[in-house]
């Protein structure tokens, strides 16, 4: 083996390509995507390596129209759980012994597998099966994929090559181990990259891993489990396990050695394994690490001596890309009275040109909305506030599920800053203003602050900067990503690492060193050159 020292540079983010008409990358897409929607693929579970199929059938159909099944996959049960982590458990010293330098360089194969090789593939089963259009799709799935690989690959690193100091007469060392166990991971719809990302950082450090993906984003993540092994991951690394989650926790919350905790999805399930955790403390071998990115109810603050033009691109980008199904998408604004009638105008103006349809309609900037339950979950929220004395639906307010889950992207402008689409996450195309008098700007700041449980994302627009260093004061815990100037959602790794506090999960920072530290369990090692012989210490001596 090579003995030199080995330092992976800071990387560069994956150019985002521009599918213009006529271009090589739109022609291989626009292939794969004739491919994917002309078959119906079987997606197995994957258990050490092996394509397990249990028989138990769930169909993936496309959003946009949901009487077109693009595969059946099969469903886990307790058995095939079981199998799941014995299989993680049993390759775990393997792993955790493999030099930290050749688990990178096969995740960096899988970033350059899905950079050429599989760029068009993947973006076509985002778009297909998770409701993405091609821009939503190429920063998700691809760039954002690849930028964790390549970011993570350099802050190991810098991780592993952080050590104590030593005195003449000693060394120290540093060691970071795995965690002592498997590692469950719970991946959402909305992120192929996230789903990703879930696993690779875990299995980076030496982990291993269970993994349960959302049956609605099976498509693209069983395609990542495709290129995870011809990258050369190791039989049971990764253990693929579609299925329901009271089945599936069933086993893993009861497992002594369950070591922690990879999610992304809804506060109230998060809650639930903290429960179930806490619950089990007494079955454990250790105690296992929660790492958790929820919920938001993201917001715009503006002050008036916002640009007007820059806040409405703002609120339309950040509330209606991937019809607000981001946890970080804007779903509450504050505007100032003076600059309310200008800017409803303009940004009813905006709304009039948006066009909604199929992904693969390259003029479509809002899409279907995820499955009919999330369909019936927005809609509930939109008539709600049609029957409100409070508030007022000024833009969109209509749905149709007939042939895709379709939501018209919605404006709300209500005058209870604390009305229910002010304060609850709904996780769709609904953007919720409340207006209020310029002179109130600190006191509607801590009203913002304090309206919602959640702390993930929030912006605040303004050309005075003593309004912005105050807002950003009042405003301190109220977003664990702030944003000046911009739209409150669209964080790229290495340059704003992800999380928020409060109900909107642990702040561990997906896209920096601090989410790879959460998965290991440092040993300090000291080691005395020339150890004492003589209990007494020279002072006890005379003479």
């Amino acid at each position: 083996m090579n003995n030199a020292i080995f330092k992976y540079d800071l990387p560069k983010n994956e150019p985002v390509l521009n599918y213009l008409p006529g271009s090589s990358e739109r022609v291989t897409l626009e292939k794969e995507l004739k491919r994917l929607s002309s078959e119906v693929m079987e997606i197995p579970l994957i258990i050490g390596g092996k394509e397990v199929k249990t028989g138990k059938l769930g169909k993936i159909v496309m959003p946009h129209n949901h009487n077109h099944v693009l595969a059946n996959y099969h469903i886990a049960g307790e058995e095939e759980t079981q199998m799941a982590i014995e299989s993680a458990l049993k390759v775990h010293e393997y792993w955790a012994q493999v030099s930290w330098v050749e688990r990178l360089s096969i995740t960096l194969k899988v970033a350059e597998l899905i950079s050429k090789k599989y760029r068009a593939t993947l973006n076509a089963a985002t778009m297909l099966g998770q409701g993405k259009n091609i821009y939503q799709a190429e920063i998700d799935s691809v760039c954002e994929t690849i930028d964790y690989l390549r970011f993570n690959a350099y802050y190991i690193s810098e991780i592993y090559n952080q050590q104590p100091i030593s005195e003449i007469g000693t060394i120290n060392r540093l060691e970071y181990r795995p965690l002592e166990g498997f590692i469950f991971t719970v991946s959402p719809f909305n992120f192929t990259a996230i789903a990703s990302n879930l696993n690779m950082s875990p299995v980076l450090m030496g982990n291993t891993v269970v993994w349960k993906p959302a049956s609605t984003a099976l498509l693209s993540n069983y395609i990542l489990m495709q290129i995870y092994k011809e990258a050369g991951f190791p039989d049971g690394v990764i253990n693929f396990i579609p299925g329901k989650g009271s089945a599936i926790g069933n086993v893993v919350f009861n497992h002594p050695y369950l070591a922690g905790i990879h999610f992304t999805g809804s506060t109230a399930t998060f809650n639930t394994f903290w429960k179930a955790v806490s619950n089990n403390m007494g079955k454990y071998h250790s105690y296992p690490k929660l790492v958790g990115e929820t919920g938001g109810k993201d917001f715009i603050f503006v002050h008036p001596s916002a640009n007007l033009t820059e806040v409405v691109i703002a609120a339309v980008r950040g509330a209606f890309e991937y019809q607000g199904q981001k946890c970080s998408a804007a779903s509450r604004a504050y505007i100032p009275q003076s600059l309310w009638p200008e800017f409803k105008t303009k940004i009813q103006g905006v709304m009039k040109e948006i066009k909604m349809g199929e992904p693969t309609d390259y003029e479509s900037f809002v899409n279907a909305v995820i499955d009919e339950a999330s369909f019936d979950n927005i809609m509930s929220y939109i008539e709600k506030a049609k029957q409100s004395d409070v508030a007022e639906v000024i833009v969109g307010g209509n749905g149709d599920k007939s042939k895709g889950y379709f939501v018209e992207p919605t404006i709300v402008v209500t005058s209870d800053p604390h009305f229910i689409t002010m304060e609850e996450e709904i996780f769709g195309p609904v953007l919720t203003i409340y207006v209020y008098p310029d002179e109130k700007f600190e006191e509607t700041l801590k009203v913002c602050d304090q309206t919602s449980p959640y702390a993930l994302t929030g912006s605040v627009f303004s050309s005075d900067r003593d309004a912005l260093n105050k807002a950003c004061r009042i405003l301190r815990y109220s977003a664990g990503n702030f944003y000046f100037n911009d739209k409150p959602t669209g964080a790229v790794v290495g340059q704003q690492p992800f999380g928020g506090s409060r109900a909107s999960g642990t702040n561990d920072k997906a896209g920096g060193p601090f989410n790879l530290i959460r998965w290991t369990s440092p040993r300090t090692i000291k080691e005395n050159l020339i150890p004492p012989t003589d209990y007494r210490y020279p002072y006890m001596i005379n003479g």
